[in-house]
């Protein structure tokens, strides 16, 4: 991997110092959540019916939501930013496959992968590098294909910076977070909000794109 920007080079560092801590606390996070299990459960049916290709879990950290994707029938790998996230990935889960790599950048042909997930991976990205990784979100996915971005929803106003556990991290209007990846090429087909639990801070955004075919835009 060539040198990462400053903002990426932090969070990958962050990330490097915590990792045994952080995936003891993300353990189990699934397990008291139906509503997030509903979600993943729902974006593993609608990808099933392209079978467009494997799918990619982006930011997967100890790979905890990897493997879950996994028993709900998918053919699936992680990419993380952090190397020693990686790795715990890897000696957690020894049959799935983890690579290092950045969501914006990733190492992989046009339209490889029938789905992604994105599950509070995007939530470190400054708001003006958003765009971006959403577009590299696009290339790889194959027409049709599904995107599940999960993310902390701001309740109004612009992304607002709030102070995560681990590095610096953004809320979005579920509305403006919709728009922008609608301007990238996705089709919206549903979305989630659920009010913070108990342990959390703020309410959870989920939303659910469909790649569209650039060629049908144009005949439309």
């Amino acid at each position: 991997m060539t040198e990462l920007p400053t903002h990426l080079r932090a969070t990958s560092d962050a990330y490097d110092a915590v990792v045994v801590l952080y995936a003891d606390l993300a353990r189990d996070l699934l397990d008291g959540a139906p509503l997030d299990r509903s979600v993943l459960a729902a974006f593993a049916d609608l990808t099933r019916t392209t079978g467009a290709g494997p799918v990619a879990e982006l930011g997967c950290g100890p790979g905890y939501v990897t493997a879950h994707l996994r028993d709900l029938g998918l053919d699936v790998f992680g990419v993380d930013l952090s190397p020693a996230m990686v790795d715990f990935a890897r000696g957690a889960h020894p049959d799935l496959r983890f690579d290092v790599g950045s969501m914006d950048a990733l190492d992989l042909a046009d339209g490889a992968l029938g789905g992604i997930v994105s599950w509070y991976s995007v939530i470190h990205t400054p708001p003006r590098e958003l765009p971006s990784y959403l577009a590299e979100f696009r290339r790889v996915l194959a027409p049709g294909g599904t995107l599940l971005l999960a993310f902390f929803e701001a309740e109004g106003g612009p992304p607002a910076p709030f102070d995560h556990k681990v590095t610096t991290a953004y809320r979005w209007p579920i509305d403006d977070l919709a728009g922008m990846a609608r301007d990238a090429g996705f089709a919206e087909v549903g979305r989630m909000l659920r009010e913070p639990g108990a342990q959390e801070r703020f309410r959870r955004g989920h939303l659910l794109m469909r790649a569209e075919d650039p060629r049908a835009r144009i005949r439309a």
